[in-house]
């Protein structure tokens, strides 16, 4: 089975080649590519837009995830890399949304030739707290939570689904991001959940050497502002962005603002 079908992937916009940069569009823990259904429409006016599920996560076909591949953000960033190769993707401006960012980030560092740019959306090199960093999270929290997760599924995703979206107001994306959830088979949620919640690539910043915008929102219990400001401090040269959005997911709580700073950016490289 080819790497497009295993990957579910869709392409919007003009043929690839024929626009500028692809963007390739990389949905974060417990999503799909159903998450940037309000951007894409907006971004695929003049470019290509491509994108796709991850190992175990929507359309992507069962038989894609590995327990030992997938144990760590490094065998997503491979199959990042294998998509680009796949579908001879050149000059891609890699667009990750949470933990997609840090997976953008090893990509790029496995095959930096593929690649023209980066744009991290709401991105956390490490949630967990350490000395002289504020990641949001203690070992307390992060421990609770997994535990959580593998205990009821289903309760935790109710749960912390409309904490992680934000917006109180407005139920029904608090609704969307629970249901999307709870579409992810527990068993791949959890190996998945202590990959990114245990993760730090803090290290891995100082290597990236592409234009970079990151993209943050006002309020962010997943990556709160101090987050954002630390990634664009270790980023040489990046670009940082802060919407006038609350909560973890702007490309659905704030698409025109979202998709017109990405577009803004995009029109900057050369």
């Amino acid at each position: 089975m080819g790497l497009r079908t295993r990957h579910n992937v869709t392409v919007t916009g003009p043929e690839p080649g024929a626009a500028g940069h692809p963007l390739l569009l990389a949905h974060g823990f417990g999503c799909d590519q159903h998450m940037w259904r309000l951007v894409e429409p907006i971004l695929a006016k003049d470019t290509t837009v491509v994108a796709f599920d991850h190992a175990g996560a929507g359309g992507a076909d069962p038989a894609a995830w590995s327990p030992q591949r997938h144990a760590t953000l490094n065998g997503y960033a491979e199959d990042v890399v294998a998509l680009c190769d796949a579908l001879d993707l050149r000059r891609v401006v890699f667009v990750g949304h949470s933990v997609a960012s840090m997976i953008g980030i090893l990509a790029t560092n496995l095959a930096s030739d593929r690649f023209a740019a980066l744009v991290l959306v709401t991105p956390s090199p490490r949630y967990l707290d350490d000395d002289g960093y504020h990641g949001g999270f203690s070992r307390d929290d992060i421990d609770e939570l997994l535990d959580s997760l593998d205990s009821n599924y289903l309760g935790w995703s109710a749960a912390i689904a409309p904490a992680i979206m934000g917006n109180p107001d407005r139920p029904e994306l608090g609704a969307e991001l629970t249901n999307s959830f709870c579409r992810t088979d527990p068993a791949i949620a959890s190996t998945f959940a202590r990959a990114t919640f245990l993760s730090d690539n803090r290290a891995d910043l100082a290597g990236v050497t592409l234009p970079t915008l990151i993209l943050q929102c006002r309020e962010d219990m997943i990556a709160p502002p101090e987050v954002g400001a630390f990634v664009h401090e270790r980023i040489a040269g990046s670009r940082l962005v802060t919407l006038d959005a609350t909560g973890h997911c702007p490309q659905l709580s704030a698409p025109a603002e979202t998709a017109a700073a990405i577009r803004s950016f995009v029109s900057t490289l050369p």
